[in-house]
C-alpha cells in the first residue's frame, strides 16, 4: 500500500510538471471560451460579442469554471489559469485512469503503466497547456466510468451530466453505461435518469431561452463550413489509432499498417479479458471503437483535440492485452522453459516476475516513443520541454495581427476573420465570424462551390461584403480563389499589412481594412 501511494504521488507530480512547465501554448478555439469566461465574469452576460446571443462554444461548464475561478482569485490571465485548471484536471485523470486499470484487469502494473504513459502524453499535456477543455473532459469520462463499476449508478450519473456540459460528444462514453444498468436491472433506470434531467435542467432551459437551442452554434456551423473527402476521418482515425505512441516517427508506412494490426489485436484481448472479470465493462471496451465509429461517420474536420478522448482507455485496453499476453507467456515459460535441468518454475523463477517484466519492457518502450515526441528546446514560444506537436505559430502570427488592427481600430469597429479565438479575444472588438461559430447568418453562404477551396476551407466574396466588416484579418488561402480577386472587394477594401507565412499554404497573413 506505501508503494502504490508513492507511485500515485509521483505519477501526480509528473503530470502536474508536464503541465506546468512548458508554458501557456494556447491554441486558437481556446480564446473563444476565454472571451466567454472574460464576459460572464465582467458582468455581460454568457455572450461572445456583447448583447448577441449565441452559443459558440461547445463546454459551458468549463467555461463557467474559468470565469468563476477569475472571480474567485481576481486572476484575468486566463490562458495561465486555463492551464493550471488543466494540470489539475489531468493530474486527476492520471490518478483515475490507474484505479480503472486495476480495475479492469485486476492489475496493479496495468493501471500504474496506463497512468505513467498518460501523464506525459502529448495528446493530454498540448491541450492542457492550450487551454482546451480536454483533460476535465477526460477526467469526468474517467470518473464516470469507474463510478460505473463501483456500482454508484448516482455518482456514475452527477458525472455523465457534468461530462456532458463539458463536451456533448461525451454522450458517447456515457450513454452506454445507462444502456448497461437496463440490462442489470430489467427495467430503465428511471431514478438516474430523473437525476440526469435535474442536473441538466437548468442549463437546458438558460440555453433555450437564451440562445434558443441548448447545442453550440459550432456543430451546425462546421458541418456544412468545411469541405473534406468523405473518407477523410475514417483515415485521420486509422492513422491515430495505429500510432498512440507517435510510433509514425520512426515507423515506414507499412510499419505503422502492421502496427495498427497489433494495437487492435492487444486492444481487442484486453477489452475481452476485462469482460470475463466483469461483463458489466463492456461500454468501457467499446469506448475506442464506438468514438471512432461514430466520428468517421459523421466526417467533420478533426481538429487535434478531437482525437484525445477516447486514448486514456485505448492506451489501457492495450497494456491489458500485453498483460494477458504475459501471463500466459509466464505460465509457458515456468512450466516449459529450461535451464540446465530444470524449468524456470523450478528454479523458484515465480511466473509473476516474467508477467512483470514484458509489460515493463513494453511501457519503457512505448515511455521511449512518448518521450522522443517531446522536445527541450521548441522553435517558437517559451524555451521549455513541450510536446512537439504543442505548435501555435498561427496564433502568435494572430496575436501580431489583433495588435496591428487595435492600433488603427475605432471604437465600435468591426472585426471579421476566419479564426476569431486569438483575435477577438486580444482586440476585444465586435467580430464578425466568417465560420459561423458566433455570427448565425454566415450559413446562408454554406456550402459555398467547391471550386473556391484550396484547402478544406474558403472565404466567399459575397459573405464579406454582406457582413461589410471595417476590418479583416485573414490567410491569403482562405480567400485566394473567390474572395481577393473579387472586383466588388477590391473596390471596398485594400491591404494594410501582410504578415510573412506559409501555414497551410497560404502565401502570408492579409491583414485589410475598409477603402
Amino acid at each position: 500500500m506505501n508503494a502504490q501511494r508513492a507511485f500515485l504521488a509521483a505519477a501526480l507530480l509528473l503530470a502536474l510538471a508536464a503541465r506546468l512547465v512548458p508554458g501557456p501554448r494556447t491554441v486558437d478555439d481556446a480564446y473563444i471560451t476565454f472571451r466567454y469566461a472574460r464576459n460572464l465574469a465582467e458582468g455581460e452576460g454568457f455572450v461572445y460579442n456583447p448583447d448577441e446571443h449565441v452559443l459558440g462554444t461547445t463546454t459551458p461548464l468549463y467555461t463557467f469554471l474559468l470565469a468563476g475561478l477569475s472571480l474567485a482569485t481576481g486572476w484575468r490571465d486566463y490562458p495561465t489559469l486555463a492551464m493550471v485548471t488543466n494540470a489539475l484536471a489531468g493530474a486527476a485523470a492520471v490518478v483515475l485512469l490507474y484505479l480503472l486499470g486495476h480495475r479492469l484487469s485486476g492489475q496493479r502494473t496495468v493501471g500504474a503503466a496506463a497512468a505513467l504513459l498518460w501523464a506525459l502524453a502529448p495528446f493530454s499535456v498540448t491541450f492542457a497547456i492550450g487551454g482546451m477543455e480536454t483533460d476535465l473532459t477526460i477526467a469526468l469520462i474517467l470518473a464516470a466510468f469507474l463510478s460505473h463499476l463501483a456500482r454508484q449508478p448516482l455518482w456514475t450519473t452527477l458525472c455523465a451530466a457534468l461530462a456532458f456540459l463539458a463536451r456533448p460528444d461525451t454522450l458517447i462514453a456515457t450513454a452506454p453505461l445507462f444502456l448497461d444498468l437496463w440490462f442489470v436491472r430489467r427495467r430503465p433506470p428511471w431514478r438516474e435518469a430523473a437525476l440526469g434531467l435535474a442536473l441538466l435542467a437548468p442549463w437546458f432551459l438558460y440555453a433555450t431561452l437564451t440562445f434558443g437551442s441548448p447545442l453550440p452554434a459550432s456543430i451546425a456551423a462546421k458541418s456544412i463550413t468545411y469541405l473534406l473527402p468523405p473518407t477523410a476521418a475514417l483515415i485521420r482515425l486509422l492513422q491515430h489509432y495505429a500510432t498512440p505512441f507517435f510510433e509514425a516517427k520512426l515507423l515506414p508506412p507499412l510499419g505503422v499498417v502492421l502496427v495498427l494490426a497489433i494495437y487492435v489485436g492487444l486492444s481487442t484481448l484486453g477489452g475481452w479479458t476485462a469482460f470475463r472479470r466483469d461483463h458489466r465493462t463492456w461500454p468501457i471496451a467499446l469506448y475506442p471503437l464506438a468514438y471512432g465509429a461514430v466520428f468517421a461517420a459523421a466526417n467533420p474536420l478533426l481538429f487535434r483535440w478531437y482525437l484525445s478522448p477516447p486514448l486514456p482507455i485505448y492506451f489501457m485496453l492495450i497494456l491489458t492485452g500485453v498483460w494477458t499476453i504475459s501471463r500466459d507467456a509466464g505460465k509457458l515459460a515456468a512450466d516449459k522453459l529450461i535451464v540446465g535441468k530444470l524449468t524456470i518454475g523450478e528454479l523458484g523463477i515465480d511466473k509473476l516476475i516474467i508477467d512483470k517484466l514484458i509489460i515493463a519492457l513494453f511501457t519503457l518502450a512505448a515511455l521511449g516513443l512518448t518521450l522522443n515526441a517531446w522536445t527541450l528546446h521548441p522553435d517558437h514560444g517559451p524555451d521549455r520541454p513541450a510536446p512537439e506537436m504543442a505548435w501555435f505559430r498561427l496564433e502568435l502570427l494572430y496575436a501580431r495581427a489583433a495588435d496591428i488592427v487595435q492600433a488603427q481600430a475605432e471604437e465600435g469597429d468591426t472585426l471579421c476573420a476566419g479564426d476569431i479565438g486569438v483575435l477577438g479575444y486580444r482586440t476585444g472588438m465586435r467580430v464578425l465570424d466568417t465560420v459561423g461559430l458566433v455570427t448565425p447568418a454566415v450559413s446562408d453562404f454554406y456550402p459555398t462551390a467547391p471550386d473556391i477551396y484550396v484547402i478544406n476551407y474558403a472565404i466567399p466574396a459575397d459573405l464579406v461584403l454582406a457582413l461589410d466588416p471595417d476590418y479583416i484579418v485573414i490567410l491569403e488561402v482562405y480567400g485566394r480563389r473567390d474572395l481577393l480577386p473579387n472586383p466588388d472587394f477590391q473596390a471596398h477594401y485594400q491591404l494594410l499589412e501582410r504578415l510573412e507565412t506559409d501555414i497551410y499554404g497560404s502565401d502570408g497573413m492579409l491583414i485589410l481594412g475598409r477603402r
